[in-house]
């Protein structure tokens, strides 16, 4: 059996990795990716706050050397669901089973002025940047602001907010700061009331202005001021966007797209395409933007693939269920545990934060490369 996977974030890496381990030589797998490696959302902030170097958080795709499995380094031009098959710069591929795991794009561009006077930290160059940018800023008024939704990673803008306290500081220029932070919802993690009651604390502890419900539409590099989409205004002195995001144009200008992302079967992961799903930041499964789901869904499109070609049991279904990690600076982290189904409310529990989870931070992500990369990862 052909499969061919798109994308070589969370969703497909585990999925090649769990067709792989199960059915190894069987199968004629290829995954497709046009970057170079792949790096954790949680390391673009340990690069941009000076806490790790970018060499030691990129893990290249060239370490990927698993049985039945092929890297394809590549840009896709266009897909046929249709057909199973897509055009890259590589040629033409095809396959029994077509797996989109694409992600979302960020386009920086979508905001006025973002580009010319602001900074984002979501892409990888972004983040990588302001690693050479935040050492020369000498305080003023830091503004944190999401331009639009759906985004990924829905804690980061908050704890980049709180890292930057701290960052702010060690520095010995936090007096001369403010730090403001302007978000689309209501409260910070909308399905754990928890995780989102502690961090309204640690704003008001470390004196984080919050402006809920909020978006950013614009940024004046003249005037230094962001527009809010309700009209008002805000001075900067810095400003860290968390851009548009968008389904790649390749998916958007496929069958695949309604509405701009792909609808699927919540479930299976099945789209409207026989032996086509799709998994994580490029569906609209109702799920939040980020690799944990993006991984728990790519399981279970594993064991539907693995389940026809051996028979056996049926296969499970996905559950929504996912964990992330939250940074609350001060060393302390946090572990938020949240359940999406379909039909009903989403919920969320919170365990810390404390220093004992920022170990068990470290564990995650040192499992998965150990699992995805078959290498040591501290």
């Amino acid at each position: 059996m052909r499969i061919l996977i798109l994308g070589a974030g969370f969703g497909g890496l585990e999925l090649s990795t769990k067709l792989s381990e199960e059915l190894g030589d069987e199968l004629e797998l290829v995954l497709i990716d046009e970057r170079d490696g792949f790096v954790f959302g949680f390391s673009k902030l340990d690069v941009m706050f000076g806490r790790a170097l970018p060499s030691t958080v990129v893990h290249p795709y060239s370490d990927l050397v698993k049985p039945g499995l092929r890297f394809v380094r590549t840009t896709i031009r266009s897909i046929d669901p249709g057909a199973k098959r897509v055009e890259t710069d590589a040629g033409p591929f095809e396959a029994d089973v077509m797996v989109v795991a694409l992600g979302a794009d960020l386009d920086v561009s979508a905001t006025p002025g973002l580009v010319e006077s602001g900074h984002e930290f979501y892409t990888v160059p972004g983040a990588f940047a302001l690693r050479d940018v935040l050492p020369s800023f000498d305080g003023g008024h830091v503004v944190v602001g999401v331009t639009s939704t759906p985004f990924k990673c829905p804690p980061a803008p908050s704890e980049t907010a709180l890292l930057m306290h701290d960052f702010l500081t060690e520095r010995g220029i936090r007096d001369s700061s403010e730090i403001s932070l302007v978000m689309p919802f209501g409260v910070p993690i909308p399905p754990s009331p928890a995780a989102s009651e502690a961090l309204l604390v640690a704003f008001a502890e470390r004196g984080i202005q919050w402006h809920p419900e909020r978006l950013v539409s614009g940024v004046d590099p003249y005037r230094k001021v962001v527009t809010l989409r309700d009209g008002d205004e805000m001075s900067f002195d810095l400003f860290l966007g968390v851009p548009v995001h968008r389904a790649p144009a390749v998916v958007v200008e496929s069958e695949l797209s309604v509405d701009g992302w792909v609808p699927v079967d919540p479930r299976t992961l099945e789209t409207a395409f026989p032996d086509v799903y799709a998994v994580g930041d490029v569906t609209s499964v109702g799920t939040p933007k980020a690799g944990v789901f993006a991984e728990g869904q790519a399981s279970v499109v594993a064991e539907q693939i693995i389940a026809r070609v051996r028979g056996g049991a049926e296969p499970s279904t996905y559950d929504g269920r996912g964990i992330c990690y939250l940074e609350f600076g001060r060393d302390l982290v946090a572990r938020v545990e949240v359940t999406f189904l379909s039909g009903e409310p989403p919920r969320g529990a919170l365990e810390g934060p404390s220093e004992a989870l920022a170990a068990d931070k470290g564990d995650f992500g040192s499992s998965r490369i150990r699992r995805w990369f078959d290498r040591t990862w501290t």
